[in-house]
């Protein structure tokens, strides 16, 4: 599906690959006769911050998995980080992965305490056991939980705490490991306007941290992306309607194909917002 937005997916040569972060060519992935995308091309970069955009069910999660390393794709390549699907080690590649999503909360023991669901990335578990941490462990954990705004809370067990609580003690665990890639799943989701505009503000700082990962945001809401995210892909049904720049990509004419609705789109202090047209 082409549009003015999209930006034409350059040659990539095998030594091109050690300088990408992600790059797909041609990836479809089927579940029996369903297809949850087909045909993507997309290629992410050491500085650049990603957001994908795109209604319920466009294969926004599902682009993300395979970012992840949890998903290999039906057709085409998927290299991570260098590192191609299928021919590495996942479990070697995903602690230089940073991924928060919903699900990962839903499995955190309610009464584990917020330190230890940051702290515990180190290992990769859920509920601390009988690891060991030393001092700078659990001091980055602190400082992780503190540029995110809950410090206060990490003696608290992870089952108080609010939807935007739980939110940003997911994004401290992800970025614990000091990940080579950040991704976020619908971090601002079910967040109030306050919660909400307070998060996007921290994202913002860490977008704007020369030595943060590379990031990729999903969002249904152009109103959630972050000032300081650089790129955009915009994707329905399965398929990418643009990919590029985010000024280039963020577009009436885009908008309205990805989302099926005559809208409009403003870019105002450097955060968006889009009505019906």
């Amino acid at each position: 599906m082409a549009s003015p937005g999209s930006l034409p997916e350059p040659i990539v040569t095998d030594r091109d690959l050690a300088d990408l972060v992600i790059h797909m060519d041609g990836v479809d992935v089927r579940r029996g006769v369903t297809t949850l995308i087909a045909g993507v091309a997309w290629s992410v970069e050491l500085d650049e911050r990603w957001v994908v955009l795109g209604p319920n069910g466009a294969g926004k999660t599902t682009l993300l998995r395979l970012a992840a390393a949890e998903l290999h794709p039906t057709v085409g390549t998927v290299h991570v980080l260098g590192e191609r699907l299928g021919r590495v080690n996942v479990f070697e590649l995903r602690p230089r992965i940073g991924f928060a999503t919903a699900n990962l909360g839903s499995r955190v023991p309610g009464d584990e305490i917020v330190s230890d669901v940051v702290v515990s990335a180190g290992y990769g578990v859920l509920g601390r056991w009988r690891e060991r941490y030393d001092s700078t462990d659990t001091d980055r954990a602190r400082h992780l939980l503190a540029a995110l705004g809950v410090e206060r809370l990490a003696g608290r067990a992870f089952g108080t705490l609010s939807e935007g609580e739980r939110k940003r003690t997911l994004i401290a665990r992800a970025l614990m490991t000091d990940p080579e890639l950040l991704l976020l799943d619908e971090p601002a989701a079910g967040l109030d306007l306050g919660g909400r505009e307070d998060l996007v503000g921290r994202l913002a700082a860490l977008a704007a941290d020369p030595d943060a990962p590379a990031s990729v945001l999903v969002t249904h809401h152009v109103e959630e992306i972050p000032p300081g995210y650089t790129h955009g892909l915009l994707v329905r049904a399965g398929r990418v309607v643009a990919a590029g720049l985010l000024d280039d990509v963020l577009t009436d004419e885009n908008l309205s194909v990805t989302f099926d609705l005559p809208l409009a789109v403003q870019r105002r202090r450097g955060r968006y917002s889009a009505w019906l047209r």
